[in-house]
C-alpha cells in the first residue's frame, strides 16, 4: 500500500516580510532522510534564505530513501528508495505537500539521480547492480516508462558503482565517477533519446582518489571532481565528442581534507567545495580557462562534517547539508566577491540528510 501524505498547512506566524501563504513567492526545499525513510520539507523565503519547517513535515518514504529528483515544472518529486529498489514518485502541491502516487522498481540500490533540464528523461544510478535505468516523464502525469537500452536491455551496464553522476547541459552526454580498484575516473556516455551508448574514446579519465564530488559548468565547457581521499579537485576541458582533456596542473590539492560534495553558482563565477574533514565549505574563482583560484576569504564555516551543496533558483542562497550534526544551514551568496554568510543552521531532527532539492 503507498504511504499518502495528506496536503501539508504552512505555519504562517512570524512571515511579516513574505508574501502570504502558499503564495507564487513560495519555494520549498525537500531533503531526504534515510535512515528515518523520511523526507523533510520546509518553506524557503527567497528574500532572506530562512527555512520554516511546514507542519506535517516529515513525511514517510520508502525503506533508505537516498536521492531526490525535482520536476523543473515543480509537480512532481522523485525519490529513490535504496533498500526498496524502487522511486517513487510525488505530486507536490502549491503549499509544499507531497501525495505519493506509485512506485517504479528499478535495478539494485537506486542511490543516485540526475534529469535533464527540459524534465524529459530521469537517469538512475543503481549501485548494486552497477548500471543506469533510464525513464522517460509524462509531463502531465509524471509518471514514469522505462527506456529500453542497448539490445533492449532493461538497464546500461556501467561496470562500476556509482558515486556520482552528471549531465551535460545539453543533455547529450551522461558523465559517472566511480573507483573500482586504485584509481578513481570519470566515465563519459553518449545518450539519444534517453539510451545511452558506448562510452566515449579515451574513456575511463583518471581522477584523484574517491571522486564522490562531481561538477559541470552550465555551458558544458569544464567538469570538476572532488577526490575524498586524496584531499583533491581534478579539473577537466570537455570537448565537442564530450571527452575530457584534464587541465595542467590536476588535480589540485586542497589545503582542507574530505572534499565530498561541488556546487557550481547561478553565476558561473564560483565553485563550493563542501570539506567534510575540515568543517567548512571552500570557494573558488573559475577562471576562463577553467582553473580554479581560492578565494582569499574562504573557507567559510559550516556545522561538522558538510556533505552537500544545493542552491535555490535565484542564486542568492546556498544550503549545506552536514552529516555528523544532522543539520542544514543557509548562507547568502555575495555574487560579486563569492562570499558565504551564515543565517541559520536547521537541525534535522530526523536524522542526516543525503539529498537536497528546492522548488524554482
Amino acid at each position: 500500500m503507498l504511504k499518502k501524505a495528506t496536503a501539508l498547512l504552512l505555519v504562517c506566524a512570524g512571515m511579516g516580510t513574505w508574501m502570504g501563504c502558499g503564495t507564487t513567492s513560495s519555494r520549498y526545499l525537500f531533503a531526504a532522510v534515510p535512515n528515518a525513510n523520511d523526507i523533510v520539507i520546509y518553506r524557503e523565503d527567497p528574500n532572506s534564505g530562512v527555512l520554516t519547517q511546514l507542519a506535517g513535515s516529515p513525511v514517510a518514504a520508502g525503506q533508505s530513501v537516498h536521492a531526490l529528483a525535482l520536476h523543473p515544472s515543480g509537480k512532481f518529486l522523485y525519490a529513490a528508495n535504496s533498500f526498496d529498489n524502487n522511486i517513487s514518485l510525488y505530486t507536490v502541491s502549491s503549499t509544499g505537500g507531497l501525495t505519493e502516487v506509485t512506485r517504479t522498481p528499478v535495478g539494485t540500490s537506486p542511490t543516485l539521480m540526475v534529469m535533464d533540464s527540459g524534465g524529459s528523461f530521469l537517469y538512475v544510478a543503481n549501485s548494486g547492480s552497477f548500471d543506469i535505468s533510464v525513464f522517460s516523464i509524462d509531463s502531465s502525469s509524471g509518471l514514469l516508462t522505462a527506456v529500453p537500452q542497448a539490445n533492449d536491455a532493461a538497464a546500461a551496464p556501467i561496470g562500476l558503482s556509482a558515486m556520482n553522476i552528471a549531465l551535460a547541459p545539453s543533455g547529450s552526454m551522461l558523465y559517472v565517477t566511480g573507483q573500482p580498484g586504485t584509481l578513481g575516473f570519470v566515465e563519459a556516455f553518449p545518450i539519444s533519446a534517453g539510451v545511452l551508448s558506448q562510452p566515449v574514446a579515451g574513456s575511463p579519465f583518471v581522477t584523484g582518489n574517491r571522486p564522490f564530488g562531481l561538477a559541470i559548468d552550465s555551458s558544458g565547457t569544464f567538469l570538476y571532481t572532488a577526490n575524498t581521499q586524496d584531499g583533491t579537485l581534478s579539473e577537466f576541458t570537455i570537448n565537442a565528442d564530450g571527452s575530457l582533456t584534464a587541465l595542467s596542473g590536476s588535480p589540485v590539492g586542497e589545503t582542507f581534507t574530505s572534499p565530498v560534495s561541488l556546487l557550481i553558482d547561478k553565476s558561473g563565477k564560483y565553485l563550493y567545495v563542501a570539506n567534510q574533514g575540515s568543517t567548512n565549505v571552500a570557494a573558488y574563482t573559475i577562471g576562463s580557462d577553467g582553473t580554479l583560484t581560492l578565494l582569499t576569504n574562504s573557507p567559510f564555516a559550516t556545522s561538522s562534517g558538510p556533505s552537500l551543496l544545493a542552491t535555490d533558483s535565484g542564486g542568492k542562497y546556498i544550503f549545506v547539508g552536514s552529516q555528523t550534526t544532522a543539520a542544514i544551514g543557509s548562507f547568502s551568496l555575495d555574487s560579486s566577491t563569492g562570499t558565504l554568510t551564515s543565517v541559520a543552521t536547521y537541525n534535522v531532527a530526523a536524522g542526516t540528510p543525503t539529498s537536497i532539492v528546492i522548488t524554482q
